[in-house]
């Protein structure tokens, strides 16, 4: 597999990717959306007293995972139209006829997905933390961020999600011919996160172990994944069922 051409697919989905103004709006808006929304609901929490130390941070464990919930959300829009949506326009055809094996277009898509993604959300976060620093500082008499769990959401389990949610996407969008039922069903996977988010506000803590244990599922199915996406990606079933 040569990186280099991968790269190349890459480059030019993300260049029609600007011309998707839905996407942009959805990228940028998810990631600072949490950036000042939830320090906002903190700050408020932080007002309400009642030595805000030693019950705040529970909440603030909880709100950091929805970069991983985003990091799940945000990438199957673009995977969908990628494969898809590039199959509708007649642009896909072109790139499927080339020498470029089965594994590079599929890396190459999958990166221009998971890049803009990632970096969308990493942005998103620093105003997260900054903010929420701002909030905290005072009360807390420290700096809550960053920490241990946050450095795993960002660096690990964030982009297992990201991954996760591309693979699955691949998989559905080579069985259905149309943006929005590959989307519909890539949407599934927001749900087990949802309860993880539940479970964390309730009774589960978000510390570094259990974010570890939750990457290791994550980056186990991922893998299960990638090799489906391999064995039922085929150009030229695409190319002659798709009409």
């Amino acid at each position: 597999m040569r990186f280099s051409q991968a790269w190349i697919v890459a480059r030019h989905d993300m260049t029609l990717l600007r011309q998707k103004r839905g996407i942009l709006i959805g990228l940028i808006a998810y990631p600072v959306g949490i950036g000042l929304g939830f320090p906002a609901l903190v700050g408020y929490l932080v007002g309400l007293g009642h030595d805000p130390a030693s019950w705040v941070p529970m909440y603030l464990n909880a709100f950091s995972f929805w970069f991983v919930i985003g990091a799940a959300t945000l990438p199957t829009t673009i995977a969908a139209y990628s494969i898809v949506g590039e199959k509708v326009s007649k642009s896909l055809e072109p790139l499927l006829a080339t020498p470029t094996t089965d594994g590079e277009i599929l890396l190459g898509k999958g990166l221009a997905a998971f890049v803009p993604t990632v970096l969308a959300m990493w942005a998103g976060s620093v105003i997260f933390q900054a903010l929420v620093d701002f909030f905290t500082r005072g009360p807390f008499g420290y700096l809550f961020y960053p920490n241990w769990q946050m450095v795993i959401i960002l660096l690990v389990t964030m982009p297992l999600a990201t991954l996760l949610a591309i693979e699955a996407c691949v998989v559905i969008s080579s069985r259905v011919t149309d943006v929005r039922s590959a989307q519909q069903y890539s949407g599934v996977i927001f749900l087990p996160l949802i309860f993880l988010y539940i479970a964390a506000e309730i009774k589960l803590p978000l510390n570094a172990t259990n974010l570890l244990i939750i990457s290791g599922g994550l980056a186990a199915i991922v893998l299960v994944l990638f090799f489906v996406g391999l064995k039922t990606f085929h150009r030229e079933e695409i190319l002659t069922r798709w009409k």
